[in-house]
């Protein structure tokens, strides 16, 4: 496995992955150093992320391997399923996966996403549109949310 750790406006990220694709990303709460060469199997995913900080990306091309059960993996591809400057609820979430009692299941998966802003885990929210739950912190899933949000707010000075 190769790593490496790059800055984003939301803090150092840890990049983890090999051939057969991205295994984990990660913000960190802790300040490190950043690569100098990025290996080469995560350039592509490191340029992607620069690329949705600065607001030209909207979705990621990646090859993904991120390691868990089969239904975590299935809560997270159709998290995938999530468009760009949307929300979506645990109920309405797990209603997509067939079962509405599955509904604390899916929200445990959903906070064991080992692949940040890739998988958009970020995008659910509390049924009444609240910011619940967050591995990365709240600060940061309202972050990403007003980032994605197609209405910005606008400075009154």
């Amino acid at each position: 496995m190769e790593t490496c750790i790059i800055k984003s406006p939301l803090g150092f990220t840890k990049i983890i992955g090999n051939h057969k694709g991205i295994t984990s990303i990660t913000i960190l709460n802790t300040e490190e150093k950043t690569t100098n060469i990025i290996p080469e199997v995560l350039e592509d995913c490191a340029i992607q992320l620069n690329e949705y900080f600065i607001g030209s990306r909207k979705q990621f091309n990646l090859k993904l391997n991120p390691g868990g059960t089969n239904f975590q993996k299935k809560v997270w591809k159709q998290l995938e399923r999530i468009p760009y400057g949307k929300t979506l609820s645990y109920l309405e979430l797990s209603k997509q996966l067939g079962s509405i009692k599955a509904i604390r299941a899916v929200a445990n998966a959903n906070s064991n996403n080992p692949l940040w802003v890739i998988i958009p885990c970020h995008r659910v929210v509390g049924s009444n549109g609240s910011l619940t739950g967050y591995a990365g912190g709240l600060h940061r899933k309202k972050w990403l949310l007003e980032h994605e949000s197609p209405y910005k707010q606008q400075s009154l000075f």
